[in-house]
């Protein structure tokens, strides 16, 4: 019997689990160091990739360790099931010359493959041992694979005459077989993983590569270069995000442009607006002098004339008629010239606008408005305007009085107007104009009359609100709420 026929039932192992050196190169210890922050998409995917790959080798591995471990075993119960068989029929070389007999046979026989023999005299003294094996000599197996793998021990004990025979399984070159085989196999799956990973960083590269532009025309977008446009990506995913960029950035650039086109055009408003803020001011000031004028210049000399025709007409004869009429007529004609012009300083600017004066001001309007307009029922209702009301606030609310009857009179035709001014809140007044005409025309049909325009304007300037439209009824109405001490706009 020799070493090689035995032998015959050895089964490969599998190789144990462990990081393959290919992993570096990838970056993997950087990542961990790092994190994952600093990578990109690219190597992110790369390193789920490879670790995927690390995982189902190591599945692999470990299937391939308990099946070497079953081979293992079964080739070691084996071989010392039959070493036991094959020495424990040998019994007649016993009987015929003793234990020196078996020795002889043991020496002739050599070393039985995964079996330490030993052969021990009636004395106690060990006569035999099997030779050191031959096959992958001076070489072993790691210690923790080995207890990895290794089976339970395999002995056993027969009795030769006055000896002992012990038969011992030794499973180290099995498990050395295996070990060699896990070696082959963590080496090719090292290769494996360096060449796959290369083609997936690879395959990776290409795939990304569109997001790349994709970031860079977004990072564009976000330092304010809006007319970025993406060409076509390949890939659905990236055409698809790459349409949604371009869609995005026209829709951001043309917001863009209309909220610079808002920007100039409320300048442009806000500049109109000063401007007819200036003209306004410029135009009450005018007014404001023309009516001082009227009442303290012209008034006073109007006033004059009359006494001076009165008094001419007492020192006339009596039977001068062509004289006396002729003074009747200078004293009618600057009576009426005084009339017309006190009716004309309310128009302008009343003189009595003070801090307390808008009351007593509508009141006047309603007086003049009355004698010129004898025809019209004007009535004015004033209600909890005992408080002090700004100068600029008074002289809106006086204008807006004042176009509203002008109003009510040219345009809605009506013969019944009604003013009235009320505190409806306690910093807020209420200024309303209602007539019985026909109501206002619509805003299409009053092109080339801008009153009602410059009043709204000017009651916002102030904070307030201006409303125009139709009465419950029939008519026209006009509202405006105004603050109570507003300042100039």
């Amino acid at each position: 019997m020799n070493e090689t026929a035995i032998d015959s039932g050895a089964a490969p192992a599998a190789p144990a689990p462990r990081p393959p050196p290919a992993a570096e190169p990838l970056g993997l210890p950087a990542m961990t160091a790092r994190g994952a922050r600093g990578y990109g998409l690219r190597l992110r995917l790369n390193a789920i990739v490879a670790g995927l790959i690390v995982l189902f080798v190591a599945a692999l591995v470990w299937l391939r360790i308990d099946a070497t471990r079953a081979s293992v075993l079964d080739e070691i119960v084996g071989s010392n099931r039959v070493a036991t068989q094959l020495l424990g029929r040998v019994g007649w070389i016993v009987d015929s010359g003793g234990t020196q007999a078996m020795f002889g046979f043991l020496e002739q026989l050599g070393r039985v493959r995964a079996n330490e023999i030993t052969l021990v005299d009636g004395s106690g003294n060990e006569i035999y041992r099997s030779p050191p094996s031959t096959y992958k000599q001076g070489r072993s197996a790691p210690a923790w694979f080995s207890d990895l793998v290794a089976p339970p021990p395999q002995r056993k004990v027969l009795a030769v005459g006055d000896g002992t025979l012990t038969i011992e399984a030794d499973p180290s070159r099995s498990i050395l077989d295996g070990w060699d085989e896990m070696t082959q196999l963590l080496e090719a799956a090292a290769y494996a993983l360096v060449a796959i990973n290369v083609f997936v960083f690879w395959i990776l590269g290409r795939t990304v590569r569109p997001f790349t532009q994709i970031i860079e025309g977004l990072e564009r977008m976000r330092a304010g270069d809006y007319s970025v446009r993406l060409p076509p990506l390949h890939g659905r995913e990236a055409g698809l995000i790459g349409d949604s960029v371009n869609r995005l950035g026209e829709a951001i650039e043309g917001n863009v442009r209309e909220r610079i086109a808002t920007h100039e055009a409320e300048r442009r408003l806000a500049e109109s607006r000063e401007w007819a803020r200036r003209v306004e001011e410029s135009l009450e000031s005018e007014r404001r002098e023309i009516a001082a004028e009227l009442h303290d210049e012209l008034g006073q000399s109007v006033t004059a004339i009359r006494t001076l025709a009165r008094s001419l007409s007492g020192r006339l004869p009596a039977d001068d008629q062509v004289s006396r009429e002729a003074t009747r007529l200078i004293e009618s004609e600057a009576a009426r010239l005084y009339d017309a012009m006190h009716g004309m300083i309310p128009r302008l600017t009343p003189l009595d606008l003070g801090p307390h004066g808008l009351p007593d001001a509508l009141n006047d309007l309603a007086v003049s408005i009355g004698r010129l307009h004898p025809g019209i029922s004007l009535s004015l209702h004033i209600e909890n305007m005992d408080v002090p009301v700004g100068p600029a606030a008074a002289l809106v609310a006086y204008r807006v009085a004042q176009e509203g009857i002008n109003n009510a009179i040219k345009h809605s035709g009506g013969r019944s107007i009604h003013i009235g001014l009320t505190r409806s809140g306690p910093d807020e007044m209420t200024l309303a104009v209602d007539d019985d005409g026909c109501g206002m025309p619509e805003p299409e049909k009053r092109a080339g009359h801008y009153g009602l325009t410059g009043l709204r304007e000017r009651v916002l300037a102030l904070g307030g609100s201006f409303e125009v439209g139709r009465g419950a009824q029939h008519g026209s109405t006009i509202r405006a709420r105004l603050p109570l001490q507003a300042a100039p706009a």
